[in-house]
């Protein structure tokens, strides 16, 4: 799959929002890239995207997909049209790099992945949460607290008002835990696989078909291992305080972070912890992903483990429905 170093790997972009301008802007600044062609649904920000990044305009991504000249598309669209693009994409033998959650449905996720094996092409699902500085300083400082046997993981986000947007509308945006699924992901990827899943949720409906003024998920995962975590994810205009904490719990200490600071906590010793910032992953990991065609440096996360996450929220979402705990 190595690419060769002389030539220049041609890209699309399907999206003009926030993620789609940071990869576009890292691509400005590699010369192994460039960027040609892109697509949007507002207007506006169309020809504003044009202008700054230098790229073509196309009118819909089924017509971007096709394109001949494109060696890579990157989708950073709605959650609900993604799995359709990254199929049509790794169906005209295009490598493919998708914002996560790759698909709604764990079906369609794994699909996909076997799609792109079987056509040999690149198949990266972004996961950021793991370059950034809480997850790394979670995975130094575990060892030192022995056995963990219990975790607590707490984002709040208030809006007011709510935006009448795709992320307010459970069609567009999917059952929560699956579409913010770093939450469920970082405690794949530090603690495994799980056993079994309990979880609840509630939406506060906007006038507005579809669309929600606030959602709250809440859910319990037991691990093989025995540890016991707890996920709360919340947004919109009932919450008047954010959150962002996370607690891990061992026999020989205690983990905890709240915005950007963490301690480590023993007996008789509390350690201060430094986060590294947030700033410049999505660069990041657009980079590592032209150093992996080009000179088959590894990437950092591979698409089964984006896949059993998204597994694992499915469960979640059947936990809510069922009202009882799922096994897995």
């Amino acid at each position: 799959m190595r690419l060769d170093r002389k030539s220049e790997l041609k890209l699309g972009i399907v999206g003009t929002g926030y993620v789609a301008q940071k990869r576009a802007a890292a691509i400005q600044k590699d010369p192994r890239a460039k960027l040609v062609a892109f697509t949007g649904n507002k207007p506006e920000k169309i020809q504003a995207f044009a202008k700054q990044y230098s790229a073509d305009p196309f009118d819909s991504w089924s017509q971007l997909v096709a394109n001949k000249d494109l060696d890579l598309v990157i989708v950073s669209s709605i959650n609900c049209d993604r799995a359709a693009i990254v199929r049509a994409a790794l169906e005209a033998d295009k490598h493919v790099v998708a914002e996560y959650p790759l698909a709604l449905n764990a079906r369609e996720g794994r699909e996909l992945i076997e799609l792109a094996r079987s056509k040999n092409k690149l198949l990266h699902i972004e996961h950021i949460e793991l370059l950034g500085g809480l997850h790394r300083a979670i995975g130094r400082y575990l060892p030192e607290i022995g056995n963990v046997f219990s975790a607590r993981y707490t984002t709040i986000a208030p809006k007011h008002p709510a935006p009448l947007n795709w992320t307010y509308h459970y069609q567009m945006y999917g059952f929560p835990l699956s579409a913010a699924l770093s939450r469920i992901h970082r405690f794949t990827d530090l603690f495994g696989s799980v056993a079994s899943i309990a979880a609840q949720s509630r939406f506060w409906e906007a006038s507005s078909s579809g669309y929600y003024r606030a959602c709250l998920c809440e859910a319990q995962l037991l691990f093989t291992s025995g540890l016991i975590a707890n996920i709360t994810y919340g947004k919109g205009d009932v919450f008047w305080q954010s959150c962002r904490d996370f607690e891990i719990r061992g026999d020989r200490g205690t983990l905890i972070f709240q915005a950007d600071r963490g301690i480590l906590i023993q007996s008789g010793a509390n350690t201060e912890i430094s986060l590294e910032s947030r700033r410049g992953l999505l660069a990041r990991d657009t980079i590592m992903v032209l150093d992996y065609l080009f000179d088959g440096l590894p990437l950092y996360v591979q698409p089964e483990s984006s896949l059993y996450a998204l597994e694992v929220a499915e469960a979640a979402e059947l936990a809510t429905k069922l009202g009882k705990t799922v096994n897995l």
